[in-house]
């Protein structure tokens, strides 16, 4: 099992910078004219297939009996027991408008499980790196959640969804200001969770969030000392996705009732 994971956790530390690469070329050189919308606010750019055809083509020639679920080409299935999830650019509408604050992020679960995530800003060169039971790294320093312990000092990023009701949103805003916390959102939830693990926020949550934008994040945060809520907790889950929590210890269990998520019980 070891030497399984082993060998994908090297073939993913090398696959994210591939992408990294390939997603910053096409940032520089973008043309707003290939940009489209797939919905509402969810833009889609030609780097997004051809990043995430990067992913799946290096992942499937190494391990074949592997299968990757991406955000662009789907792909979702258990026959087998290690599933990679990507988003090959999570922030897609910064990236689409020159904002530099995107990201790629690829999760390795198995059976179920999250083993491996890493979540890369190829702009300021910023890797996270997370394995299950190992570390939480960025640019092979470990991280560490923050210390925060007061509500009134907590800097929270809230994610938006248009799966969920604008009034749920909304009630959502009003119980975090109710507490006194400071509400921030920079539009790449993968990213906000690295900052959650990083210790630069306080906490991160989404009302409604998909498997690949948020399972390596959530690994970090665990990894790095933090609280997450219970998703996910099956293939259901990954598949459908849910809402999404993470925060420092000294104030999760606040926010968490706040926002009606429940912690994992884990921890």
């Amino acid at each position: 099992m070891n030497d399984a994971i082993d060998s994908r956790e090297k073939a993913l530390k090398t696959v994210i910078l591939e992408a990294g690469q390939l997603a910053l070329n096409h940032f520089h050189q973008r043309d707003p004219q290939e940009i489209s919308l797939k919905g509402a606010q969810d833009f889609l750019t030609e780097a997004d297939g051809l990043v995430e055809n990067l992913i799946r083509d290096s992942i499937c020639k190494q391990f074949p009996q592997d299968v990757v679920f991406g955000e662009e080409s789907g792909g979702f299935n258990t026959d087998s027991d290690y599933l990679w999830i990507v988003d090959p650019i999570d922030g897609t509408a910064n990236f689409a408008r020159g904002i530099d604050h995107f990201c790629v992020t690829i999760a390795l679960v198995y059976r179920a499980e999250t083993l491996l995530g890493a979540i890369y800003n190829p702009v300021t060169d910023e890797l996270y790196l997370a394995r299950k039971g190992y570390y939480a790294l960025k640019n092979q320093s470990p991280l560490h959640i923050a210390k925060t312990a007061h509500i009134a000092s907590s800097s929270f990023e809230l994610g938006w969804s248009t799966r969920v009701s604008q009034q749920r949103y909304l009630s959502a805003i009003d119980n975090l200001l109710t507490l006194g916390t400071n509400i921030r959102r920079g539009a790449s939830g993968a990213l906000a969770l690295a900052w959650v693990a990083e210790g630069r926020t306080d906490g991160y949550a989404e009302l409604h969030m998909n498997a690949w934008d948020c399972l390596a994040g959530l690994l970090l945060v665990r990894e790095a000392g933090g609280y997450t809520g219970t998703y996910p907790q099956n293939f259901d889950e990954i598949r459908f996705g849910g809402p999404v929590f993470a925060a420092a210890p000294g104030v999760a269990q606040s926010l968490a009732d706040a926002l009606d998520i429940p912690l994992l019980s884990q921890q």
